[in-house]
């Protein structure tokens, strides 16, 4: 078999037998889990995630997405609980302990420690049976048949299991406690994804220029403006109403449609009824209407009176785009 051949092969089997894991997984969505769903989801405490290997990196992803969806978490390195960190966990915590096997030496100190705190446990566990089975107030199954590892050992269908187990966890207490994009918005300010839920219009106007032209300006003005406000537009307002508007786009066709330009109007070549947007309105609400109208530029209006401009490369630049 060819090397290209070998790799795709690999790759694919790999995948097929990731998928085949987690779609099994359905088959564990049981009375135990909505127990644990029900029980973090009524706990006054956070959600205190535990693990040790590749397990503790599954356990920080997984509070990760609790964090980010509303549920408070903190992670808990099983090694280093059981050399003074385990004052993390606070009375009303409740502990996910996270391992394959269920029996790692660390795992078995850790896990009679917690009890003894009296802290609901819950065990994300591939072995029912084993000792983090036993010991667990309740069991999230993550059996897989093998890892996509040819030598069944690396972990890897395991800690994908545990991941999709840990997303499924956190969707559920999502929607118990009705978290909605607003919410989403307070915890990913940063980046383009805050941005995309929470960046108004009026945020974009407000750091453009903010052209404009009467119907009777002359087009040498009207050209001058559009250059000066460098939004490649200008609006056309007549007591203080929007009449119309003027791109790069109408000079350009004036250009080539008159050998004289002496005497034009902005009247003469804007285009009347331009595409407008509510300055409260989200700034990926903005783009929506400029792709679906094949447009650069929109008008951001305030209580029908014009604001300024919102352009595509202002999006572009803010990462909406």
């Amino acid at each position: 078999m060819k090397l290209r051949d070998q790799i795709i092969s690999t790759a694919k089997e790999t995948i097929s037998n990731e998928a085949e894991a987690i779609a099994n997984l359905e088959n564990f969505i049981d009375e135990q889990f909505t127990k644990a769903v029900e029980i973090i989801y009524r706990s006054k405490g956070r959600v205190v995630v535990t693990g040790i290997g590749k397990s503790a990196i599954i356990a920080n992803k997984i509070v990760a997405t609790l964090n980010s969806t509303g549920t408070p978490s903190i992670f808990m390195h099983a090694a280093d609980a059981i050399h003074g960190d385990l004052g993390i966990v606070q009375k009303d915590d409740v502990v996910i302990c996270i391992s394959k096997s269920g029996n790692s030496p660390e795992i078995k100190v850790l896990v009679p420690l917690i009890k003894n705190f009296h802290n609901t446990l819950i065990a994300l566990t591939a072995n029912k049976e084993s000792f983090l089975g036993k010991e667990a107030d309740y069991i999230l199954n993550c059996h897989v048949d093998k890892e996509a590892c040819p030598n069944n050992l690396a972990p890897t269908t395991s800690t994908t299991a545990q991941m999709v187990m840990g997303d499924a966890l956190a969707i559920c207490l999502l929607n118990l406690k009705g978290f909605s994009s607003k919410d989403f918005a307070k915890y990913h300010p940063g980046g383009s994804l805050g941005k995309k839920l929470y960046l108004r219009v009026s945020d974009i106007t407000s750091q453009n220029m903010i052209p404009k032209v009467n119907p009777d300006t002359d087009i040498a003005n009207a050209i001058i403006e559009i250059s000066e406000k460098m939004l490649g537009v200008t609006a056309v307002l007549e007591n203080d109403k929007i009449v119309g508007i003027i791109t790069d786009g109408d000079i350009r066709r004036m250009l080539k449609d008159h050998s004289e330009i002496k005497g034009l109007k902005a009247r003469d070549i804007m285009s009347e009824n331009p595409k407008t947007i509510d300055h409260n309105e989200l700034a990926v609400e903005a783009l929506e209407v400029l792709e679906k109208n094949k447009i650069s530029q929109l008008l951001a209006v305030k209580n029908g009176k014009y604001t300024g401009v919102v352009h595509l490369h202002n999006l572009i630049r803010e990462g909406i785009l």
